[in-house]
């Protein structure tokens, strides 16, 4: 789909009366830091009332970190510096996510269960979007590591976590996080590992070929 997701191009005319005021996309990323990290503790005391402003906290932090590229693309200020900081927010916020969510659950039916899946999703998480980082990297940043279908991202499955943390639905996310999270961390680390083994090789890889 040309243009972004549909994500992107809901965020294009929000962000748009923004260029030349002097707010850049590293502020909205750090924004999305803010915002994210507020959600994460809102999610800590496990309370439907905390729970229910995480998620709405968690839903501007997701949106937030569509509006940041779009200000970057439209404003043409798009930097290898704020390219990075925006990959080291992603890489705190949506860990941190699911370990407080384990957090939050550790009185639920999960018991004591809770507080080590959400640090296994926490952690595969961190992984999976290191090692995407280092694979788009690698190719030159000519391709993402993992491409959406429909106009939809992958990275918009974080919009997901706000309708089901209303309805009080954070406890089977976290298991499929736990699970999927780690065999997506795992298929990563196997790809880089491959582009590593070729590149070393000589092999090139073209740009939108996936490794």
């Amino acid at each position: 789909m040309t243009g972004g997701s549909w994500t992107h191009r809901l965020a294009r005319p929000l962000v748009r009366p923004l260029v030349g005021t002097g707010i850049t996309p590293n502020h909205i990323t750090t924004a999305r830091l803010v915002t994210g990290l507020m959600a994460v503790a809102a999610l800590l005391p496990g309370t439907p009332e905390w729970t229910w402003w995480g998620g709405w906290l968690w839903l501007l932090s997701a949106f937030l970190d569509r509006a940041d590229g779009e200000l970057a693309r439209i404003g043409n200020m798009a930097t290898p510096e704020g390219r990075n900081w925006d990959c080291l927010v992603d890489n705190i916020v949506n860990p941190a996510f699911f370990v407080a969510i384990g957090v939050g659950l550790r009185l639920s039916a999960l018991g004591d269960w809770a507080i080590p899946l959400g640090l296994i999703a926490g952690v595969s998480l961190f992984f999976c979007g290191y090692w995407s980082e280092a694979l788009e990297q690698r190719q030159g940043c000519a391709v993402k590591a993992y491409t959406g279908a429909f106009g939809f991202d992958l990275d918009d499955l974080l919009y997901l976590f706000a309708p089901l943390a209303w309805m009080n639905w954070l406890g089977p996310i976290l298991v499929g996080a736990a699970i999927g999270a780690t065999l997506m961390a795992i298929l990563t680390g196997w790809r880089l590992r491959r582009l590593i083994a070729r590149q070393s090789h000589g092999v090139a890889t073209e740009p939108g070929t996936a490794p």
